[in-house]
């Protein structure tokens, strides 16, 4: 009973602590350690909700406050990294007015965060969550992407095309650039900026720089 009563009075605590603000901080602190820790694991499955807690120095109920299941918490992650992706993709692009550059500088970032990240890259893209929950956010890239394309068209860069249908042919195609190299690394790949350039001239139909 003893027990029971101190388990009780500090779960009073931390919902009291929670009111004050603290609960958001707890929250926030989770996800970065989920974080870390999937870009380590590279694989949800392996992930506990306990690890997570160890990380922050909580008590493992504790996650459960903010997050239902494991799943729940996985998610929050992947919004994160969409989050981070979509303001670097579009720190890149307004660095030109020119819109094949733009397209150009926002696919080498997807890749660049690929290969800082490549735990991530494969939850982001193997995880079994993506047959079983809904990830809005990811809309968010293909949206951005297919309004590049769209706008490398609309300037004349690009042949008239269905541009959703374009960009998905890109994304597909630079997808299977950054998950080979991350499962075959030892493989002698070309330069993925090399790469990126013939998707664009054989993909979008953007012709070739001048050599």
């Amino acid at each position: 009973m003893a027990a029971m009563s101190t388990t009780a009075s500090s779960d009073r605590q931390a919902r009291g602590r929670n009111r004050r603000g603290q609960g958001e901080r707890l929250r926030e602190d989770f996800v970065e350690a989920a974080t870390r820790l999937l870009d380590e694991l590279g694989d949800d499955e392996a992930l506990s909700m306990r690890a997570v807690a160890r990380a922050v120095g909580s008590a493992a109920t504790s996650v459960y406050l903010h997050f239902a299941d494991r799943d729940a918490l996985v998610l929050a992650v992947l919004d994160r990294c969409h989050d981070e992706l979509t303001r670097a993709v579009d720190d890149a692009e307004a660095a030109s007015d020119d819109p094949v550059t733009r397209l150009r500088a926002r696919t080498l970032v997807l890749g660049a965060w690929a290969h800082r990240h490549p735990g991530l890259y494969k939850v982001l893209h193997e995880s079994a969550l993506n047959e079983r929950a809904e990830m809005p956010f990811k809309r968010r890239l293909a949206e951005r992407a297919t309004a590049a394309v769209q706008r490398c068209m609309d300037a004349g860069r690009a042949p008239a095309d269905d541009a959703a249908t374009v960009a998905l042919d890109l994304r597909a195609a630079v997808h299977g650039a950054v998950s080979m190299r991350l499962h075959q690394p030892g493989h002698p790949w070309p330069p993925l900026e090399e790469q990126v350039e013939r998707f664009l001239v054989k993909l979008v139909g953007i012709r070739p720089p001048a050599p």
